[in-house]
């Protein structure tokens, strides 16, 4: 099984996305946006906002609540050359809540625009936060993969990364929206229940959301509940290899409630999945707790899913032994929480544990979240997309909507 889906041809997964179906804005009602319903093989099409009715009662709903930092910031050589740093991940400390709160200095590992033109002299800018005049210098370090580890200093106790950030960060939208940030995504590419920061990219399905949508689930019977995965930049990383065993899938760090598990549990492990991080959140723990039965004991870190684990391991738990050994283990250690990171692939020959129903946006052409949708849809993704297509839907983060019961 395994071999078959390693050598998918990505090549497979295109198709023609012209460029005036890309939404450059969202709409002004976040819910107002349109809803294709694909239910058994059948596609009909309505109006975001009416989600609930095409839910059960008593089904459990799962939300990704990252928010989106200002990861750019800029610096001016003094040669005139601008010089993009863009944060990707905590280098120093590691733990995100951690590196939010560091004052004075941290390390971080950034993507570097216009790379040739910076030396390895130390960076620097006058910023002002809270009233306070400072220098933010950043220091380039050693290289890891396609980022660079960059130590940032700004020499102040009572300021703390997170508000240098907020002060002079820039919210990173995606490349393929081929325009400048403005300031009205500070709040258009945010989800209304954002809350943890750590993402890069937003969780876009969950863009169409707003407080009347949240109630009419609550009024249906619909339970809700969170968890956190940090949307990496690697989200947008076109697979460049013909066949997907020569890409790399990115490692996104995921935390998840003890209280979150409880409800699954009495869910029986099963939930609707609102965007494709909570998918990958979800399914991942599954083999979380397949880790913990051979290795009881592990730490955090080594609970971390490899990109390949579902299809080499031939795992006979059910979901809710699956459940129940990553409950036991936050219970044995007076955790509330899990924290690890997953690396998970879901392609056609993916079985889904976890997920019953999604609600998502439509994906790039021969990304790894087009295979993830095939997977869930039996390969039905071509018809769910010529739909798309010839109803007039607007595509990718700012488009339209899609909820998917195979």
């Amino acid at each position: 099984m395994i071999a078959e889906t390693k050598h998918i041809q990505i090549s497979d997964f295109s198709y023609s996305l012209p460029d005036e179906r890309i939404a450059k804005y969202p709409l002004p009602v976040r819910d107002e946006s349109r809803l294709l319903v694909y239910r058994q093989g059948q596609i009909t099409h309505d109006v975001f906002n009416q989600l609930p009715q095409y839910l059960q009662p008593g089904e459990l709903m799962i939300f990704n609540n990252t928010k989106v930092i200002q990861a750019r910031l800029h610096f001016h050589k003094d040669t005139g050359a601008l010089i993009e740093v863009f944060c990707l991940e905590p280098a120093q400390p590691h733990d995100y809540a951690l590196n939010f709160q560091q004052t004075q200095s941290c390390g971080w590992l950034c993507m570097i625009g216009n790379l040739k033109k910076w030396k390895g002299e130390v960076l620097q800018r006058p910023i002002e936060v809270k009233g306070r005049k400072l220098t933010l210098t950043a220091t380039r370090g050693e290289c890891r993969g396609t980022s660079h580890w960059v130590d940032f200093d700004w020499a102040d106790r009572d300021v703390t990364f997170a508000e240098v950030l907020e002060a002079v960060g820039e919210l990173p939208i995606p490349p393929y929206l081929n325009r400048p940030t403005e300031i009205s995504d500070n709040t258009t590419y945010q989800t209304v229940y954002s809350k943890v920061k750590g993402s890069v990219a937003a969780p876009t399905a969950g863009l169409h959301f707003t407080p009347r949508v949240l109630q009419a689930l609550d009024d249906r019977g619909i339970s809700r509940e969170e968890l956190t995965l940090h949307v990496g930049a690697g989200t947008f990383k076109p697979v460049k290899s013909k066949e997907i065993e020569g890409h790399e899938m990115h490692t996104e760090y995921i935390s998840v409630a003890k209280s979150t598990i409880l409800k699954l549990l009495a869910h029986q492990g099963k939930a609707i999945a609102v965007g494709t991080t909570s998918v990958r959140t979800l399914e991942s723990l599954y083999y979380i707790g397949v880790l913990l039965q051979n290795h009881p004991d592990a730490n955090e870190a080594d609970l971390h899913v490899p990109q390949w684990m579902p299809y080499e391991t031939t795992a006979n738990l059910t979901v809710l032994q699956s459940l129940q050994n990553v409950l036991g283990y936050l219970e044995r250690h007076h955790m509330e929480a899990l924290h690890t990171s997953t690396q998970i692939i879901i392609a056609p020959g993916y079985t889904y544990k976890i997920v019953q129903k999604m609600v998502t946006n439509f994906h790039q052409p021969q990304s790894t979240l087009l295979l993830l949708v095939s997977a869930f849809v039996k390969g039905d993704w071509r018809t769910i997309y010529d739909y798309a297509l010839t109803h007039d839907f607007r595509f990718l983060s700012y488009g339209d909507s899609s909820l998917l019961i195979p």
